[in-house]
């Protein structure tokens, strides 16, 4: 496994919050494999990106060596997760709670790995609690514990209706996590009390407590409501390809940065040098069309992701380029020169690694044809040849 200093790294990459670091820190030190926790209700049959934060984090410590064990809540679903909610969740039936597990479990496992998961329903243990072991999980909390809960507190004091059933929520996620013997649990911002229940319940049951990752609540596309289907602000898992990649292309510009963070495995070195890039009045668009590309081929693949960014770039991009308004005259010594060396003539790049970023995403044109080989030479004897890099540099070698 990787060093604790590594993977610190990785883990605080679009992490807000760690309930704590010093138990997290003590855990990574033992050198062995933790148990990633992270629980899902399957209220609806589908899924958004932003439903997605903490299963990529989750793929991340799979990638790390850790064992990632997936809960479906088919029992908590009934009672509905009263946490960011000022009114209480309609209940679900179990023939609709098992639909949705099905969809659901098909969208995750777009993201994480199957060889090294584990997926279970916590019904398979508070269907088998009688009244009496359910009185004796709830008495391990009392109502001013309870009312710790922001939403608790303030749906109280502003007479909304709190129902009982709500306030055992918590009690039962935190349960969850010691019935698998969680290392660490993973959620959003808004699951940070239910967390800490966990951690609660475990030092009761005489159990090291949990360490909690929090991961922010992904801003939607209109740029200001979280992702939220009932906005129509959001892009969906099971979207098609083009109309993935087209929705990416839709977002802010402020929301580009905080997208690479969350949904890509972009270097984050990579992704501060393009927002530097943007605040020095480079295209943003270029930046997009990148960030759309990975997004798209994290839940379709590659191959599916070329095609749709191909499609939009035929459909939305700039129409009769005029190559002839550049002219550059050959400056590489020899008879042949690399594309790096073409891109750092007409200040199209920095370094090598960014024109090869450019190229396997498909940014690069000679005489109007895509080139996807870094490895290509090209000839002096070609000229004259148009080229374009990106969108920021096109022109006219003669």
């Amino acid at each position: 496994m990787k060093s604790t200093d590594e993977q610190l790294k990785e883990i605080r990459r679009g992490v807000v919050d760690i309930v704590t670091v010093e138990d997290l820190e003590k855990k990574l030190k033992k050198g062995k494999p933790l148990v990633i926790k992270l629980g899902i209700d399957p209220t609806s049959p589908d899924i958004h990106v932003g439903h997605t934060v903490p299963l990529i984090k989750m793929r991340q410590f799979q990638d790390m060596g850790h064992k990632a064990v997936l809960i479906f809540g088919d029992y908590t679903a009934m009672i509905g997760d009263p946490s960011g909610r000022m009114n209480e969740r309609p209940p679900l039936s179990a023939g609709d709670i098992k639909k949705n597990v099905k969809t659901y479990k098909d969208q995750a496992l777009k993201i994480l790995d199957k060889k090294n998961l584990e997926i279970v329903y916590n019904g398979s243990w508070f269907s088998k609690m009688k009244f009496n072991d359910v009185i004796k999980m709830v008495s391990k909390f009392t109502l001013a514990q309870m009312m710790e809960h922001d939403y608790f507190d303030k749906r109280f004091k502003e007479g909304v209706p709190l129902s009982l059933h709500e306030l055992v929520y918590p009690i039962m996620q935190g349960y969850d996590s010691v019935m698998i013997k969680a290392d660490i649990e993973l959620g959003g911002t808004d699951q940070r009390f239910n967390v800490i229940a966990g951690r609660y319940l475990q030092k009761e049951s005489g159990a090291e407590p949990q360490a909690g990752l929090f991961t922010p609540i992904l801003t939607g596309l209109d740029g200001k409501n979280k992702m939220s289907k009932s906005l129509n602000n959001y892009i969906g898992v099971n979207d098609e390809p083009e109309d993935m990649l087209g929705k990416v292309m839709s977002i802010t510009d402020e929301l580009i940065t905080r997208y690479f963070e969350l949904l890509t495995d972009v270097p984050l070195n990579e992704v501060k040098k393009m927002e530097d890039e943007m605040k020095n009045g480079a295209n943003p668009r270029d930046s997009k069309i990148l960030l759309a590309y990975n997004i798209t081929a994290k839940f379709h693949g590659e191959e599916k992701a070329k095609a749709a960014r191909e499609h939009f770039e035929k459909t939305f991009s700039e129409k009769d380029v005029q190559y002839d308004s550049h002219i550059y005259k050959w400056e590489f010594p020899g008879e042949e020169a690399g594309v790096a060396e073409l891109f750092k003539a007409v200040g199209g790049v920095s370094s090598n690694s960014e024109a090869r970023r450019i190229v396997e995403q498909g940014g690069f044109y000679l005489n109007e044809k895509r080139i996807n080989d870094f490895q290509l030479k090209i000839k002096k004897s070609d000229m004259p040849f148009t080229f374009k890099i990106g969108k920021k540099k096109f022109g006219k070698f003669e």
